[in-house]
């Protein structure tokens, strides 16, 4: 990898932006394959991978081809302060490359996770070993032909589908520079000491889950207020770190609201991620796929247990869908405690 960066860096911030290009135009080129890759590794709706997660990975890619071009010049300035300050003094502020990352992503959304995390290494000049979920390893190895073909030098992506080992031996190595971790938050803690631990002192960023809240005001639009609810909450089979999982609404509004996200929850299709109702993405009837994996659906049940055992209110769904696979019907809860 350390091999491969020098080769990065030599391409000049010009070279790293086109072959960021390069790839998105192999992307879009490849828009539909990708598509279908991660409907099956992931189970979500085809229509959700085919008009969401492909464009905007592609985009993502853009971006940082622009950024690579424009921030390839360093930056002149006129430096300020007692010891500093004088005629004709100038500094040059150049941004210099970490080096080698370590990216381990999670299986919620492999391809948009795989492009936020290699476009901005990419375009700085670093280079990347990428670690993918165990659950989700396909479309990172498609990706992976594609950064070849769009001539990247060897050595400057490297991608290694894996486990909790894997994931930890990526952690722990000391030629690692900086570590970026995307996943749960329980998993981000146990990172954060071992990296505390390593002798080069590498750099590390955190993007872990949360429970986002979405605040329902007196004087809000109810049709639009109930399209983003269930967007924001069912969208992925709910399963994204920024989920609107709780929603706090204006008592004027509460019973109305209640009742048409419960309606709108049991209207939802529930399917396999390739069959007809997953083919069209639409707000009043967003099609729904399985869980990721069984360990995903005995947490989300066990959720819905604790919440009817605590005396929350049902307003729909709560059981599994008879059908094989890790379906679950679209669950509303009200009148939950603080």
């Amino acid at each position: 990898s350390r091999a491969g960066g020098a080769r990065g860096r030599a391409a000049g911030g010009q070279g790293r932006g086109r072959l960021l290009s390069r790839l998105a135009d192999l992307i879009e080129q490849h828009a539909e394959e990708l598509a279908w890759l991660e409907t099956l590794d992931n189970g979500k709706p085809i229509a959700e991978s085919r008009e969401l997660d492909v464009p905007l990975a592609a985009s993502v890619y853009r971006f940082y081809a622009g950024l690579a071009t424009s921030g390839a010049a360093g930056q002149l300035v006129r430096p300020s302060g007692p010891v500093t300050a004088g005629e004709g003094l100038l500094a040059l502020v150049e941004d210099e490359p970490v080096g080698v990352v370590g990216a381990i992503i999670p299986w919620n959304f492999p391809l948009n996770m795989q492009a936020w995390k290699l476009g901005p290494a990419l375009a700085a000049g670093c280079t990347v070993v990428l670690k993918t979920a165990p659950q989700t390893p396909l479309s990172a190895n498609r990706v992976g032909e594609l950064i070849v073909e769009a001539g990247f030098p060897p050595g400057v992506v490297n991608i290694v589908p894996g486990g909790d080992d894997a994931g930890k031996a990526v952690v722990q190595h000391e030629l690692f520079d900086k570590i970026a971790f995307t996943g749960q938050t329980a998993v981000g803690r146990q990172i954060r000491q071992e990296v505390a631990k390593s002798d080069n002192m590498k750099r590390l960023s955190l993007e872990l889950g949360g429970k986002s809240p979405m605040v329902v005001t007196e004087s809000a639009d109810m049709a639009r207020a109930v399209d983003i609810a269930q967007l924001g909450l069912f969208v992925n089979q709910g399963q994204c770190c920024c989920a609107s999982s709780r929603i706090f609404v204006h008592s004027s509004l509460y019973d109305e609201f209640c009742e048409k996200i419960a309606a709108r929850a049991e209207a939802k299709p529930v399917v396999a991620g390739w069959e007809r109702p997953a083919q069209e993405l639409d707000e009043k009837a967003w099609p729904q796929g399985p869980q990721i994996d069984q360990d995903q659906l005995d947490r989300i049940m066990g959720y819905i247990r604790s919440g009817v055992q605590e005396g929350a209110n049902l307003l729909a769904g709560g059981q599994r869908v008879d059908r094989d696979g890790y379906f679950v019907q679209p669950t509303v809860f009200a009148n939950l405690l603080a």
